[in-house]
């Protein structure tokens, strides 16, 4: 009975592990704008790296372009070549982004929110959930775009389907090209996400609003060997250690990367660079340290039923009716046997004496024996007495039958 209760137990426990396990990768694919590798590559061999920037980086869209003209020959350098026959397509994609505020005027009424001025491919990596109409690009030639929230949309319009309107900024019009719905809940609240956000060009921000300066740059790149883009950008991005924090986003939420962080939970909250992080690196931080700790609790889970197996093995081990050596010595007789049939099938139809039996030697033909002239003429005149043969020595056909001879 307590064999059966502990089985039982162990069970249950397995079972919640895997549950934990089920709600782990469920939470690490929903965070979206940490999945850009993925997305661009199924293979697997691209990497996602993020760079947050501290006031006195002093990062700008020019040291931005001078570095993306330095990725190719790297990515040539590694031997890592474009072998799509697609024209357009492309080996690696970035995008910069900067904080500030920004006032937009309706016939409606006026609204000062914050704002994202976004440069590169901004959308790519932060695919918000689309109400309405459609992303624009930082790499457009026209910069006067500008995609809103759903509360933004209804303070200016008093409707949220008003893609393709436009929004005063600055004394500028700007086309509204799309309407997104705001992350909520109260993990998102606490990470930034508590009031009205519009996402404007980073032109438009710097000339129009007010700018807070480039503190965020992204960027998916292939990867030929491990953190070969991670540690790339880290050396070349042009911004000393003490003023920028790399990220790789692409293993964060790993197994292994969860057991580093719960080795320095007490030190993760600590931070000695001046850099504010945005919205969707505050919310990343927060699902690690929570993946951080179901991971601590699934691995308490498949500890016991670990342990319990464990267990019965040695109560098993220790009352079972055999050795090693015994199951040695009876594989060994096992081969020996298979060796002897093998040598008696190889030597079939050898000398007897060499593995073959005697039942299976091939018996020698006795020659037949010559019968006497006087008694092959005795049997010819008895066949011809019988009418078997119309001369001595020769045979009838079967014609006898048809024309009614008998014997």
């Amino acid at each position: 009975m307590k064999k059966i209760v502990l089985g039982i137990s162990g069970g249950v426990s397995f079972l919640i592990f895997l549950i934990l396990l089920f709600i782990t990768n469920h939470l690490c694919r929903s965070q979206l704008s940490q999945q850009a590798a993925a997305r661009w590559s199924k293979e697997g061999n691209v990497s996602q790296v993020s760079c947050f920037f501290s006031v006195n980086a002093k990062i700008t869209a020019d040291s931005i372009e001078e570095f993306e003209h330095t990725i190719d020959g790297a990515l040539t350098d590694a031997s890592v070549v474009q072998e799509s026959e697609n024209a357009g397509a492309r080996l690696w994609a970035d995008a910069y982004s900067a904080d500030g505020q920004i006032t937009l005027t309706t016939d409606r009424g006026r609204l000062s929110a914050d704002a994202i001025g976004i440069g590169g491919d901004f959308f790519l990596f932060h695919p918000e959930e689309l109400l309405y109409g459609s992303y624009f690009s930082g790499n457009d030639l026209m910069q006067d775009y500008c995609v809103i929230d759903e509360d933004a949309a209804w303070q200016l319009f008093g409707s949220s389907d008003v893609a393709g309107m436009t929004v005063d900024i600055g004394g500028q019009s700007h086309i509204v090209t799309g309407v997104i719905r705001r992350e909520s809940g109260r993990l998102a609240e606490a990470a930034g996400l508590d009031s009205t956000l519009v996402y404007v060009s980073y032109q438009t921000l710097s000339e129009l609003g007010k700018s807070n300066g480039i503190n965020h740059y992204e960027i998916v790149m292939p990867n030929p060997v491990s953190e070969f883009a991670y540690k790339y950008i880290k050396e070349h991005l042009g911004s000393d250690e003490k003023n920028v924090e790399v990220v790789e986003n692409s293993t964060r939420y790993s197994l292994l990367s969860r057991l580093k962080l719960l080795g320095g939970f007490g030190t993760r909250s600590m931070n000695g660079k001046a850099i504010i992080y945005p919205f969707w690196e505050n919310i990343a931080r927060g699902y690690e340290d929570i993946l951080a700790v179901i991971t601590l609790f699934g691995l308490l889970f498949l500890a016991y039923p670990v342990l319990m197996a464990l267990v019965f093995f040695i109560i098993w081990w220790r009352h079972k009716g055999w050795t090693l050596r015994d199951v040695r010595l009876k594989l060994q007789d096992k081969a020996e046997r298979q060796a002897e049939k093998f040598r008696a099938r190889k030597n079939k139809g050898g000398v007897l004496g060499e593995g073959i039996s005697e039942e299976k030697r091939p018996r020698e033909k006795k020659p037949k024996e010559k019968m006497p002239k006087e008694k092959k003429r005795i049997r010819r005149k008895k066949v011809d007495d019988l009418g078997y043969l119309d001369e001595p020595g020769r045979k009838r056909g079967n014609g006898w039958k048809r024309n009614g001879w008998k014997r």
